[in-house]
């Protein structure tokens, strides 16, 4: 099966890797626990891309190695995916975004975070103005009237 180019992983730097879009699966993951008492676990206040934010905020302070083999199957795309749930699904990845910028430790990624921010609150307008979302079209103008 051909993996698509977007879920390829190339093991240079992971933060950057991940930082338009997650492609680490958790149920692919060996962690030590000493991780997640530094770090904390997945934001609950997050309904949706907990998963990205947590491989963002794990990538920023430690150095994840990649084994280079097919080790497990994913299967993805049932319409009962919490993914399904929500229109936007980057309304989600920019409130991590957002965390990580006002960040200490993001500081060598701001340029990156900001580029990657600017992109999302585009595309996100872009979805409000379609589907004539008048909330989210003034949020994401005002968001992107601050850069």
């Amino acid at each position: 099966m051909k993996i698509p180019r977007k879920f390829k992983k190339i093991g240079k730097n992971t933060f950057l890797e991940n930082l338009s879009y997650c492609n680490i699966a958790p149920s692919s993951v060996l962690i030590h626990t000493k991780v997640f008492e530094t770090l904390g676990l997945f934001d609950e206040t997050l309904e949706v891309c907990e998963d990205y934010d947590l491989w963002l905020r794990v990538s920023l302070e430690y150095e994840i190695a990649l084994v280079d083999k097919k080790l497990i199957r994913k299967y993805a795309g049932h319409e009962n995916q919490l993914s399904y749930k929500h229109w936007g699904m980057d309304r989600f990845r920019v409130r991590s975004l957002e965390k990580l910028l006002v960040q200490k430790n993001s500081a060598p990624y701001k340029e990156e975070i900001q580029k990657e921010l600017l992109n999302k609150y585009t595309l996100l307008l872009k979805g409000a103005v379609k589907y004539e979302r008048e909330e989210d079209i003034k949020n994401y103008k005002e968001k992107l009237a601050k850069f």
